[in-house]
């Protein structure tokens, strides 16, 4: 990877369009990957490339709903996979709740090539030193996160062929379900399901921000890395949210920093 100074004001912009087009050349996302990066991408510059103050209180709400949940999970597609997966492989540790791989181009290859590079970054993260404020057994805690998706054993009741695939104890089992870069339309049936759907997507426009419970307008590792901040600090004070408010305050964000 090229070197990218620290000063470049948008050093981790670049990185992460480094990784995306890295990953995509190793078989780990479909083509399409970089089509959807780049569409995050341009809501982000837009965003100033920061995470505003209503994306801080839609991270701290989904922090409470899954520290409340009985059976949260975590859904990971490609991208989240290689841009956040070390990010929510903590999370998850700390909530001690599974992550599922649940892609729209499933393959067997794909499938494999993503549960291993997860595995790897699992492995990684165990090693590392306990997060701040968090106390505990690290290693043991980050190797007990399952990994979940390979299985298809579990069916998402409304929606049909590949998409309905999921785990059975993921998130079909779940009550609350993280999912980062979500799909619109299976968004709307989890939460028709009677699922909290917690959807991490920069486009406050799109049909998945919309239908979610919570949507948090961010990039999807900065707030995975605000995320566990909330986690630890285990607020679990759940509010009366309003989405369509919230984004509405998302889209005046944009609007703001449009106008500079």
């Amino acid at each position: 990877m090229v070197e990218i100074p620290e000063s470049h004001p948008r050093r981790n912009s670049l990185i992460s369009r480094k990784i995306i087009v890295e990953a995509t050349k190793q078989g780990l996302l479909a083509d399409s990957a970089m089509i959807a990066h780049g569409r995050g991408e341009a809501f982000d510059y837009l965003l100033g490339e920061k995470t505003s103050e209503i994306a801080r209180l839609s991270i701290k709400e989904s922090a409470a709903r899954l520290i409340a949940a009985k059976h949260p999970v975590i859904s990971v597609n490609g991208n989240t996979v290689v841009l956040a997966g070390k990010s929510l492989i903590r999370v998850a540790a700390v909530l001690q709740c599974p992550i599922e791989i649940n892609i729209y181009y499933r393959t067997e290859k794909r499938m494999k090539l993503l549960y291993d590079f997860l595995e790897l970054q699992r492995i990684e993260v165990s090693k590392e030193e306990n997060p701040l404020d968090w106390m505990g057994d690290w290693e043991a805690a980050v190797m007990s996160v399952e990994i979940l998706g390979k299985e298809e054993d579990g069916r998402i009741e409304g929606l049909e062929g590949p998409r309905a695939i999921c785990s059975a104890e993921g998130i079909e089992k779940a009550d609350v379900i993280l999912v980062p870069l979500e799909d619109g339309d299976r968004c709307e049936v989890l939460v028709s399901l009677g699922k909290v759907v917690l959807v991490v997507d920069l486009n406050p426009l799109s049909r998945s921000a919309k239908m979610a419970t919570v949507t948090i307008v961010d990039e999807v590792a900065r707030a995975a890395d605000l995320l566990l901040e909330y986690v630890i600090k285990n607020s679990s004070d759940v509010t009366e949210w309003d989405n369509d408010l919230a984004l509405k305050e998302s889209l005046k964000v944009i609007s703001e920093t449009g106008d500079l």
